[in-house]
């Protein structure tokens, strides 16, 4: 009974003069309100064919990117409030952003590296959420105008297997960068020491990193190449000191002076605002035969342990001199009297008073100026 009924619909269905022939099966709007107002096959396919499916096709792609725009625009307003959040998490006011020394308060370093930080990753995940948005927004309008996405998808992942073997440095460089700013390893403003060089960083992105060394040369180091980094402006610093003295010294005595001239350093309120803790005399460093190298450290602010240490040098060195201590040497020569007689005569003839003081007389060579030589 169901093929008796199907069989003339389906042949009514293609007869020419009537609606669903001219129209199909499914007649839109356009080709339906042609056929009304005409009921010609010619007008109802000319609408139906250069009206309905170019403007409905329009209509699709109008919305998939609509859509695509809406998803990005809410993607970005969460990863800003995301990223904003972990910016001023540490900032100041913030409970545990500041350490209180004395009434002071010292801000902790690294509250502007973190906004930085925060700001790199903010960029890059919304790069990422833009890339992935329109990526299937073109898929799908792909799809729309009736291209076959199947042979496109597999030559698109050959294409990409292609290509990460032949970029895997860049790939290597662009995921080293992505980590450095993940795990914070260093940031803009950062003196850093790498293998190839020593220096300031001046930029950053995924791909490469810029610093200038102390001569002024400019670095660019790609960042898979970077192994191992030392940061020298992350945290604190530190500011050490070694003063060598005469072996003989009372080093009980030395170690009470160098403490007095780091307190009144400590005491000083311009100073104290570079160091985080009072300096400490740490005591015997090297020993030899004729020095001890006494070591004194000072924890500072980061990259302010130089200009610290020069003042910190300075007093304990006016501390030393005021109480009569000198310092020593590997270059430091002893000189001793020649011994006296019973009587307070010099000693045996022929050894002057030079070769006691370290000379050696020439053979032959009058002992005193103006002398003649012993017979």
């Amino acid at each position: 009974m169901v093929h008796a009924l199907s069989a003339p619909l389906a042949a009514a269905a293609s007869v020419p003069g009537t609606l669903t022939g001219s129209c199909g099966d499914n007649p839109g709007i356009a080709c339906r309100l042609a056929w009304d107002l005409s009921h010609s096959t010619t007008a109802a396919q000319v609408v139906k064919v250069y009206l309905a499916g170019p403007v409905g096709r329009g209509g699709r792609i109008v919305f998939i990117i609509v859509v695509a725009l809406i998803i990005r625009a809410i993607a970005h307003r969460l990863i800003n409030k995301i990223t904003e959040r972990a910016a001023v998490s540490m900032a100041p006011g913030h409970p545990g952003s500041a350490v209180h020394r004395a009434g002071v308060a010292v801000h902790l370093a690294g509250t502007e590296r973190r906004e930085q930080r925060a700001r790199a990753l903010g960029s890059i995940l919304r790069s990422a959420v833009s890339v992935l948005v329109f990526g299937i927004a073109v898929l799908l309008i792909l799809g729309v105008l009736g291209f076959d996405l199947a042979p496109l998808l597999a030559s698109t992942a050959v294409l990409g297997v292609a290509l990460g073997f032949g970029a895997q440095n860049l790939v290597r460089d662009y995921l080293a960068g992505i980590l450095m700013l993940v795990e914070d390893h260093y940031g803009v403003g950062d003196t850093i020491n790498v293998e190839a060089a020593t220096g300031t960083v001046e930029a950053m992105t995924l791909l490469t990193t810029r610093l200038r060394d102390v001569n002024g040369v400019v670095w660019h180091i790609r960042n898979g190449t970077i192994e191992a980094v030392g940061n020298e402006s992350q945290g604190w610093s530190r500011a050490i000191i070694d003063y060598p003295v005469a072996y003989s010294e009372d080093l009980a005595r030395i170690r009470r002076l160098m403490e007095q001239a780091a307190g009144g350093l400590y005491r000083d309120r311009d100073w104290r605002a570079l160091m985080l803790e009072k300096p400490e005399v740490w005591g015997a460093q090297e020993l030899s035969s004729k020095e001890v190298t006494i070591r004194i450290v000072a924890k500072t602010e980061p990259m302010r342990q130089w200009e610290v240490a020069r003042e910190l040098r300075a007093r304990v060195k006016s501390a030393l001199d005021g109480a009569g201590v000198v310092p020593a040497g590997p270059d430091t020569i002893i000189i001793t009297a020649p011994e006296r007689g019973p009587l307070g005569e010099a000693g045996p003839p022929g050894e002057p008073e030079a070769a006691a003081a370290g000379e050696t007389a020439r053979p032959g060579a009058p002992a005193d100026p103006g002398s003649e030589p012993a017979p």
